[in-house]
């Protein structure tokens, strides 16, 4: 991979920033995890004009981008508050699990990992997704 672009980079980390804000998470304490996604968003959005997430592999890319279920913030932390990037995470930089599903894999993964800001994030609480994790208009 490239080294992305200075302006996207810039991009990403200010967006992130401002997103950790609004949705009451942290970034992860170990630096490179946040650098790290950051860096991979920053090439998406050099190669694909869009911040795909990076932590996913895509048979289409194309495709994702469409459907808008991976594009930061990806539709699991705009229901759950979710990020298996570990982007956005609690103090100790685990992802919070408190909404997901049972059965979800950060649920069996992580086990129970409470909000620590449940007044903030959740976009799409209340909405539906679909099997795919799609909104459901």
């Amino acid at each position: 991979m490239n080294q992305p672009s200075d302006k996207n980079i810039q991009k990403m980390l200010t967006y992130a920033e401002k997103y950790v804000q609004k949705s009451g998470s942290y970034f992860h304490p170990d630096r490179n995890v946040t650098e790290g996604v950051i860096l991979g968003l920053a090439h998406h959005m050099d190669t694909l004009g869009r911040p795909l997430c990076p932590c996913n592999f895509y048979p289409d890319k194309q495709e994702e981008i469409k459907s808008r279920r991976w594009l930061c913030a990806c539709n699991e932390m705009k229901k759950w508050k979710y990020c298996h990037c570990l982007l956005f995470v609690n103090q100790e930089g685990l992802p919070i699990t408190e909404y997901l599903p049972e059965n979800h894999e950060g649920r069996q993964i992580y086990g129970l990992v409470k909000d620590p800001h449940p007044d903030k994030g959740r976009e799409y609480k209340g909405r539906a997704l679909d099997e795919n994790l799609n909104l459901v208009e």
